[in-house]
């Protein structure tokens, strides 16, 4: 199994905003000062900006337009619907905001395949709604396809039960624990493990600092040790700056490069950018007003594709 890929799809926003309905248990989203028409307009400029970044190393963005009407303003952040693996399957998730439900597009599946990827089934586990049971993609679990386990932080949008399920179906190994944060002086679950965790093929960036509990920490630390990932820890206070919120991507000729914003990126310090560098060059791209409103960061807007080609 491959750990990283050269082809992300990306979703052009036409309404973004704040989302009122992520907002209950997202402690990173902010109000701006701005009409929704300036926002919208302030994120397409640094979405198109990030394509043209990423298209620069030889990424290959797959970039799908909104549709107004479904009036989806999350739809900016796809990998948390959906995500797409090397034997073919895509799999299809429960969200937890009513709004974001509308984002899952069958359209996209068609627009993979007319560029000549095969997608040979679909995993759905939107049922789960029902139940108010949520498992949010890749922003809920961090795949370490490579060695097949998922990471995940448990929380609304998260649920343990679900990943199990997904774990047996997509034979992945589950690396479960809580994650928090400080919120007004109240630790509180952190909404998704992609604020605090990403895995690259022979690193790790994660804050450690998050998970209370230290047999949980432990645990985790010992997955990544045993893959034989270096671990490169960051404080809370930079996972607030997004520096958690990053994905390795392959560019031309396979050169590799850890993707994030650029609030992210002036984040870190000088060891870690050393550390990081010593695997991979960094590509940060401007995203302020989308990190701002969306409370999401560069690793939420692309939802990697994996699938085999045609």
């Amino acid at each position: 199994m491959e750990q990283i890929t050269n082809t992300v799809l990306m979703v052009r926003p036409v309404a973004f905003r704040m989302n009122e309905q992520t907002a209950v248990n997202n402690f990173f989203q902010e109000k701006l000062q701005l009409k929704n028409e300036e926002i919208n307009k302030k994120a397409q400029e640094e979405f198109d900006s990030f394509v043209k970044n990423l298209e620069s190393v030889g990424v290959n963005v797959v970039v799908v337009n909104d549709k107004k009407e479904l009036d989806t303003p999350d739809s900016i952040f796809p990998n948390n619907w959906v995500s797409f693996h090397q034997d073919g399957t895509a799999v299809v998730y429960p969200m937890f905001a009513e709004n974001r439900r509308r984002e899952r597009r069958m359209d996209f599946f068609e627009e993979l395949e007319s560029r000549g990827f095969k997608i040979n089934e679909v995993l759905d586990y939107t049922k789960a709604e029902e139940e108010d049971v949520f498992l949010e993609g890749t922003g809920s679990m961090i795949l370490d396809r490579e060695n097949q386990k998922a990471y995940c932080a448990l929380s609304p949008r998260a649920d343990e039960d679900l990943l199990i399920e997904f774990c047996e179906d997509m034979e992945f190994t589950p690396v479960i624990f809580s994650a928090y944060q400080d919120v007004e002086g109240k630790r509180k679950l952190i909404y998704h493990t992609n604020v605090m965790m990403c895995v690259a093929d022979e690193f790790a960036v994660i804050c450690l600092d998050c998970i209370d509990d230290k047999k949980e920490r432990n645990n985790v630390k010992r997955h990544l040790k045993e893959d034989g990932k270096e671990i490169i820890e960051i404080t809370e206070a930079q996972i607030h700056e997004f520096a958690g919120n990053m994905l390795q991507l392959k560019g031309a000729n396979d050169k590799k490069y850890l993707v994030m914003s650029t609030t992210a990126h002036k984040s870190l310090t000088r060891d870690q950018i050393r550390r990081i560098e010593k695997h991979c060059e960094i590509l940060s791209s401007d995203i302020n007003s989308i990190e701002t409103c969306g409370g999401g960061s560069a690793r939420c807007m692309m939802a990697e594709v994996f699938l085999p080609k045609a």
